[in-house]
């Protein structure tokens, strides 16, 4: 069984301590360090590798939820607090759980084997890009983690801190990641970057015009000039211009 290193962050000393043994009880957890508030916690991020982070929300000065938004590449989450008003903003920005103080241990424990199965997710390696029987990959939107087929994915959109993925069935699913993030979860002799805002499936285009694509499903999108040839190349066209 790996080891999950995790972070403790709270201002209350009691909240710490409660955290701390709950933590030690546990024997594939590392406690990395216990923080009084997100300026220590993201100093500690900096020096040590974390998992996990164990946050408290109500914090001085920056508040749980904007210290995990500040994160460029943020652990896996989860919230202990004590006030329920913000599970909604928690679980949108993919916290793994959202406990409510005072936490029972067997709670607690719930919540570790559900961000252990996520962080175990995330450490397998992945296949080849090229290989045809890696047809899929898993990502957390919902607090649940979803199964995206590479063939049923039209495009890709940036949304600042998220990413919302277009499928052939007229589904969507958001989650909190970066284009950069998927780009590296899938083939990418199937997918091409036209744009900072898009990621598209070759097999998904119906037309280009100038700077324009158009996809099976009617969708129109922009074309950076700057990805034009990536475009061109990947479609196996010869004039970019």
């Amino acid at each position: 069984m790996s080891t999950i290193r995790c972070l403790v962050v709270d201002d209350e000393p009691i909240g710490r301590e409660i955290l701390e043994s709950f933590v030690k009880r546990i024997n594939f957890l590392e406690l990395v360090a216990v923080c009084e508030d997100a300026f220590e916690a993201l100093e500690m991020l900096e020096k040590k590798q974390v998992d996990l982070l164990l946050s408290d929300i109500q914090m001085p000065e920056i508040n749980g939820l904007e210290f995990v938004r500040s994160l460029p590449s943020p652990p896996a989450i989860i919230f202990i607090t004590a006030h329920d008003q913000f599970a909604v903003n928690g679980f949108e920005i993919g916290v793994v759980d959202y406990l409510l103080k005072p936490v029972s241990f067997n709670r607690f424990l719930k919540a570790i084997n559900k961000a252990r199965t996520q962080i175990d997710l995330q450490n397998q390696p992945s296949l080849p890009a090229n290989n045809e029987s890696h047809d899929f990959f898993f990502i957390k939107a919902n607090n649940k983690l979803n199964k995206v087929l590479f063939s049923s994915i039209l495009y890709i959109q940036s949304m600042g801190d998220y990413i919302r993925i277009y499928n052939n069935r007229d589904e969507t699913v958001v989650s909190y990641s970066t284009l950069k993030a998927i780009q590296e979860k899938i083939p990418l002799d199937r997918f091409v970057r036209i744009h900072k805002s898009y990621l598209i499936s070759i097999d998904a285009v119906k037309t280009v015009d100038g700077n324009t694509v158009e996809l099976v499903n009617g969708t129109s999108l922009a074309v950076a000039k700057s990805r034009k040839e990536a475009l061109f190349t990947a479609l196996q066209l010869k004039d970019a211009n």
